[in-house]
């Protein structure tokens, strides 16, 4: 999800609630550490130079179990973010420590925001000489449907 879609649930919704990949819930008394701008600069197996540039949203679990996170709240540390750290409208990853410090994209399902693991993927396939993948092809393409019983063709 993109920073600008973020905000646009927010201002629709009464409570800020976060599911975890396994269906559980990230605890209500959460708090948002911080808002970060993340300038990653790589290079990947081809060779080729790569930037990417993510808004991170920092979760953590207190015991501080009055703690309420309204998505007022929420939106007012996402206004003074943007304009402290200059972030343009891109997309957004949450952390939150499980039995390590977990990364996820996010999601929306219309009530609750969503930590979807995510991937690895090579960025350079054409280089890397991993074979494509191979056509599936049906039992029923393969037969030749012109063959009748007692047509010869067998």
């Amino acid at each position: 999800m993109k920073l600008s879609e973020i905000k646009a649930e927010l201002d629709k919704l009464n409570q800020v609630t976060f599911v975890l990949p396994d269906g559980s819930y990230v605890p209500e008394h959460f708090h948002v550490t911080e808002v970060g701008l993340l300038v990653r600069r790589f290079v990947d197996c081809g060779g080729k130079l790569r930037e990417e540039k993510i808004i991170n949203f920092q979760l953590w679990d207190a015991n501080d179990y009055d703690h309420r996170l309204k998505p007022a709240k929420l939106l007012n540390i996402i206004n003074i973010s943007e304009k402290m750290l200059e972030m343009d409208d891109y997309e957004v990853e949450v952390e939150y420590q499980g039995n390590t410090i977990g990364r996820y994209d996010l999601g929306f399902n219309g009530t609750d925001f969503l930590l979807l693991n995510k991937q690895t993927a090579c960025l350079a396939e054409d280089q890397c000489g991993i074979p494509a993948p191979k056509q599936k092809l049906s039992l029923n393409a393969l037969t030749n449907n012109s063959c009748t019983p007692g047509g010869g063709c067998c």
